[in-house]
């Protein structure tokens, strides 16, 4: 998916890794609201769910789109690269497009870096 905007980017390895563990948790916290809460609230009437889930989930999103910007900018992503990182976030399991670009990132660093 990010094979035509890797040749240009060589991400530090920390920020790689924060950028992991943000999409890691922010995928995880939609599954999760996606997958129990929301079905806990409609099927079994439970909302407290969704009200403890729900501002979890968002900070999590939040925290992933600043780690997504810090990436960015460290190092001078195009906008393209950024917004499929980003859009990647509104899709149940689209944190693991982020994570396998991560590890391209990071092959990509260690292939230029020997």
């Amino acid at each position: 998916m990010y094979s035509c905007i890797l040749p240009c980017m060589t991400t530090s390895s920390s920020v790689l890794s924060q950028l992991q563990f943000a999409a890691l948790l922010e995928g995880v916290t939609l599954l999760a609201l996606l997958g129990i809460a929301v079905p806990l609230k409609h099927l079994a009437g439970i909302p407290n769910a969704v009200s403890i889930a729900g501002p979890v989930h968002g900070l999590a999103f939040l925290f992933y789109l600043w780690q997504a910007m810090n990436a960015a900018t460290s190092d001078s992503w195009p906008t393209r690269t950024l917004m499929r990182v980003l859009a990647a976030a509104f899709v149940p399991f689209g944190f693991i497009s982020t994570l396998n670009f991560i590890r391209k990132q990071r092959a990509l660093s260690a292939a230029t870096a020997a």
